[in-house]
C-alpha cells in the first residue's frame, strides 16, 4: 500500500472539527480563511479516509451522523491542544499568544476558588498568564474579554460553553457554636442575607420547607466573601453555594448543619468566545476549570447522607455545547 494512503488527511480533520465547531461549511470557510470547495474538499477526502460519513445532510442544513459526533468527541481536544502548543512556541510573533482575560460576575468564587488554583493551570499549560475582571454588569460586544466565566449572564455572541457546576447550597456556621445542634435548635442563630443574591434564602427555606417566619433574620452584605468571616465567628448562620464554603469546611472552620443541603437551579457555566485572540488557550482553560469544579465538593466536603428532601444530584456534567445566544 502506497505511504501516501496510510497519511493520516490532518488539514482534512482540521477542516472537519471546524464545520463541526461553526455548524456549517460556510462557518468553516470563514474561520479558517478559505473558500467553500475547499472545505468540502477536505471533508471528502477525511469522509474516504475513514470509509464513513460524518454528516447526514437533510435539505440545506447538516447534523453529525452518529460516527461524525463520536470522531469528533475523540480528535477535537486533541487538536486544540495541539494548535495551542504550536503557537505558545511559535517564535518572534510578537503577540501575547499565552495570556487569557477572564471577566466573572462571580466575585466570591474568583476569590476563593478562581484565583488560589490559578497557578496550577499556569503550570499546566507553560506559564499561562491569566487576568481576572470582575464585574455585575452586562458584557457588550466592544468589552475585550476571552473567557465569561458566569452563573446568570450570557455571552451576546457566538461561544463554546461548558456547564462546569451545579450548584448546591449548605446551611453553615461556626463549629463550636454547632456542636451537636440540628437545624431545628439553630433556629434561634441569625442567617445572613446576600444582597447580591437575594434568590438563595427564599430558595433554600423552600427546600427545608420552611418560611422566613420559622428563621432569625440577621444583617444583609453585599457578597459572601464579606459575609464568610461573621459566621466563622458563631454569631450567625450562612446560607452559601457548598463550592464557596469548602476550603472553610476542609479546614475546620466552618461546618454545615446536618440535612441542608439543597439545589439552587443555578449553573455555573463558562464561554470561550469565538473572537478570542487565543481560542485554543481559552477553550482548555474552560476545561480545566470543569475539571477543577468537578472535583472540589467531592474531594473536599465531608461526606453527607442524602435524604429525600436534600438528595445531592450526582451524575456528570455534559460536554461543551455550543451556544449562540
Amino acid at each position: 500500500m502506497a505511504n501516501e494512503e496510510l497519511d493520516v488527511p490532518l488539514n482534512a480533520v482540521r477542516a472537519f472539527v471546524t464545520i463541526a465547531r461553526e455548524r456549517s461549511v460556510t462557518g468553516a470557510a470563514a474561520a479558517l480563511g478559505t473558500t467553500q470547495s475547499s472545505i468540502s474538499r477536505h471533508l471528502a477526502v477525511l469522509e474516504a479516509y475513514l470509509g464513513a460519513s460524518l454528516f447526514e445532510r437533510r435539505g440545506r442544513s447538516s447534523d453529525l451522523s452518529d460516527y461524525g459526533r463520536l470522531f469528533a468527541g475523540a480528535v477535537t481536544e486533541s487538536l486544540d491542544t495541539i494548535c495551542f502548543t504550536a503557537r505558545r512556541m511559535r517564535r518572534n510573533t510578537g503577540a501575547e499568544v499565552n495570556r487569557l482575560v477572564v471577566r466573572t460576575s462571580l466575585s466570591t468564587f474568583a476569590t476563593h476558588i478562581l484565583i488560589p488554583h490559578l497557578p496550577e493551570f499556569s503550570r499546566e499549560m507553560g506559564g499561562a498568564t491569566v487576568d481576572v475582571v470582575t464585574s455585575l454588569t452586562m458584557p457588550s460586544a466592544s468589552d475585550r474579554f476571552d473567557v465569561l466565566l458566569t452563573r446568570d449572564l450570557h455571552v451576546i455572541e457566538p461561544s463554546d460553553q461548558w456547564d462546569i457546576y451545579q450548584e448546591q447550597l449548605v446551611c453553615v456556621g461556626s463549629p463550636m457554636h454547632l456542636k451537636g445542634k440540628s437545624l431545628a435548635s439553630a433556629r434561634s442563630i441569625p442567617i445572613l442575607s446576600i444582597t447580591s443574591r437575594p434568590d438563595i434564602l427564599p430558595t433554600w427555606l423552600r427546600a427545608m420547607d420552611m418560611t422566613v417566619n420559622d428563621v432569625a433574620t440577621g444583617a444583609r452584605v453585599d457578597h459572601h466573601y464579606l459575609a464568610l468571616p461573621a459566621a466563622m465567628t458563631g454569631k450567625c448562620l450562612l446560607i452559601a453555594p457548598e463550592i464557596l464554603v469548602a476550603q472553610a469546611l476542609r479546614d475546620g472552620f466552618l461546618k454545615v448543619i446536618p440535612n441542608t443541603r439543597a439545589p439552587s437551579g443555578m449553573h455555573y457555566r463558562a464561554y470561550a468566545l469565538d473572537r478570542s485572540g487565543n481560542p485554543e488557550l481559552a477553550r482548555a482553560f474552560c476545561r480545566w476549570l470543569m475539571r477543577l469544579c468537578r472535583s472540589m465538593p467531592a474531594g473536599e466536603l465531608p461526606k453527607e447522607r442524602p435524604t429525600k428532601r436534600t438528595a445531592v444530584a450526582s451524575s456528570a456534567l455534559p460536554p461543551p455545547t455550543r451556544s449562540n445566544v
